[in-house]
Parts: C-alpha cells; structure tokens; sequence
C-alpha cells in the first residue's frame, strides 16, 4: 500500500475544493444532499484535514473547536474504494494531535450508526441517546485526548 501522508488544508485552496468532491461523494450523494455556499463559506473557521496517497485525497475530515477544550471531529469521509486500509485511522490519529496541539482535550463526534464501531476501536465511547440526523441513525461519541 502506497505511503499515507496527513496534513492540514487552507480553506478555499484547491486541496480544499478536492476535499468537499470527496465529502460530497461519500457523505453526500447518498443521501441526496448537496452543499450550500453559506455552508462552505462558514467552513473558513474550522480545521481541514486530509489523508493522501500519491499526491490525491483519498480521506478528509473536519475539526470545529468548541468551549471547554473540546474540538468536534465531523465531515469523515474516505474513499470507498480505499475504506477498511487503515487510511481513516491514520486521519483520526493525525487529527486528535491536531486537536491537542490546539489546546483540546476532548473530541466530540456525532457518528452515523454504521461508524460507530470503527470510532470504539480508537477507543471513543458512546454517550446520549440515539438519534437521527440527516434521515439515518446516530450516536454522540468522545474522547479524552
């Protein structure tokens, strides 16, 4: 398997824009969802982050910093030709030290139902109730960093 490389993205650049491609197709498309400007464009205060393999996203995610020193991990998506090779792991690894080196000390996610027992392997436990969002079924999960 080729070498997977981590790293931050500007927003707006064109690692950025490849980014919400990848989103749109995985988290998007499935459910019949688009982007609207407004939500790309508040997007300019978060943290962008992005697997590689040969110089292409393969895996993004986004970071929201929240009160009380916690971040929110949310906008997971991995190239469904490359899920189950470690490169979702390797993003969420890369993105708890981002979240530490930012002054986190918890991340939060709101997990669809489906993904929920890839975050339990990274040792993120479950809290709240179920519930639904976007149509499909989620959980609350966090982690101390």
């Amino acid at each position: 398997m080729p070498e997977i490389l981590c790293k931050t993205l500007q927003h707006g650049s064109l690692e950025y824009w490849d980014s919400v491609a990848l989103r749109y197709k995985i988290l998007r498309i499935p459910l019949n969802l688009d982007f609207g400007y407004s939500q790309l464009i508040a997007e300019n205060h978060d943290l962008h982050l992005a697997a590689f393999q040969d110089d292409k996203i393969v895996a993004c995610l986004i970071l929201t910093p929240l009160e009380n020193g916690k971040m929110k991990m949310r906008q997971v998506a991995v190239d469904d030709h490359l899920q189950g090779q470690g490169i979702g792991k390797a993003l969420v690894v890369y993105s708890e030290e981002i979240a530490r080196h930012k002054g986190a000390d918890e991340m939060v996610l709101n997990a669809r139902e489906t993904a929920v027992p890839f975050y339990l392997s990274l040792r993120y436990e479950i809290y709240g109730e179920p519930f639904t969002e976007v149509g499909i079924p989620h959980r609350s999960m966090r982690k101390k960093l």
